[in-house]
């Protein structure tokens, strides 16, 4: 396994991140509890979730596996860099509310009280990386930081970052931390994908900046990536959605699946392995459902990828330079 620094601190992490929202609704927890044995002798570290994960609202499915998995014991939970999130509607069973205010979104109450169900859920003391899932304009950054800080000090929290922000809420979140003498976020987790290139003009440039590592999701493009043309009837490759989108994308995706041939290598492994030739790139989340699925996704590691390969790719899948520049002179 190769590993990185988590943005600008000394937090090592693996170079795949392993997601988990699967666990649950489709993995069941026996198998979530082997796929993540499996990532642990792979020497993958990282897991991410959130408390809304595992489709039962308010219920967090998704964190009581994983807890009960850490109370296994055997070194887990040491061996392991938690991310979870916050923001999401966790009113109807886990606060035994139902639907009432304030069991959602970024105010001071509901930070503090979902934190605490995040770890008790979790069945740990605190939380490596506490993540909000997205954007909440009605607080204030300074209202925010007052929780954050609260949970800091608590123990409960060790490094804090966003998720599908823009970068000039990456800029406001940072500037307000250091306004406080608080780190502030170390990371940005953002849909990132050769077929969604978009974080390239602005979220991309501000987290390096602000020394933020980026955490892909949906490095695969919703599946487009997966050689989903061989498999085109499985899963929900077979769904009518993914079937309108592979059918807008047919031309692109043939070239597309017909270079890795010419490589060599499967689809995914090499949408994962561009991604993790740029520096500012922490980890991209995998998300297998078989212990198979997660067991080739290490092949990423190994692969290079060539100026030729990125001259290819940059023509099928063009990307974005850093803004204004895109759009203007």
């Amino acid at each position: 396994m190769q590993y990185t620094n988590l943005g600008r601190t000394g937090l090592k992490v693996s170079r795949l991140c392993l997601g988990t929202m699967n666990f649950g609704p489709v993995t069941p927890e026996p198998d979530s509890f082997a796929i993540m044995d499996r990532a642990l002798e792979h020497g993958i570290n990282f897991f991410d979730t959130a408390d809304v994960y595992g489709w039962k609202k308010g219920e967090g499915v998704t964190e009581q596996i994983i807890g009960r998995w850490f109370a296994q014991g055997g070194g887990r939970r040491e061996k392991t860099v938690i991310a979870t999130k916050v923001y999401g509607d966790m009113g109807d069973v886990s606060m035994g509310m139902g639907e009432w205010p304030n069991t959602s979104r970024l105010s001071k109450l509901h930070i503090r009280r979902a934190l605490d169900k995040s770890l008790q859920r979790l069945q740990t003391d605190y939380i490596d990386l506490y993540q909000m899932h997205h954007v909440w304009r009605d607080s204030s950054w300074e209202e925010i930081w007052e929780a954050f800080e609260l949970a800091y000090q608590q123990g409960k929290v060790l490094y804090f970052g966003s998720s599908n922000f823009a970068g000039w809420h990456i800029a406001q979140a940072n500037e307000a931390a250091r306004r406080r003498n608080f780190l502030g976020l170390v990371s940005e987790q953002s849909k990132y994908s050769l077929v969604q290139r978009d974080i390239e003009r602005e979220v991309i440039p501000a987290a390096e900046f602000y020394g933020l590592g980026v955490i892909p999701w949906s490095p695969l493009g919703g599946g487009l990536l997966g050689g989903v043309l061989q498999k085109i009837t499985e899963g929900r490759r077979a769904s009518e959605d993914m079937q309108k989108q592979i059918e807008a994308r047919r031309p692109q995706l043939e070239k597309w699946e017909a270079l890795c041939a010419e490589l060599g290598e499967k689809p995914a492994d090499v949408a994962l392995a561009w991604m993790l030739q740029n520096p500012v790139i922490t980890a991209p989340i995998i998300g297998p459902r078989t212990l198979d699925q997660l067991d080739g996704s290490l092949r990423a590691l190994e692969i290079k990828i060539s100026d030729e390969t990125n001259g290819k790719l940059n023509e099928l899948f063009p990307g974005y330079k850093t803004s204004p520049e895109d759009y203007a002179w």
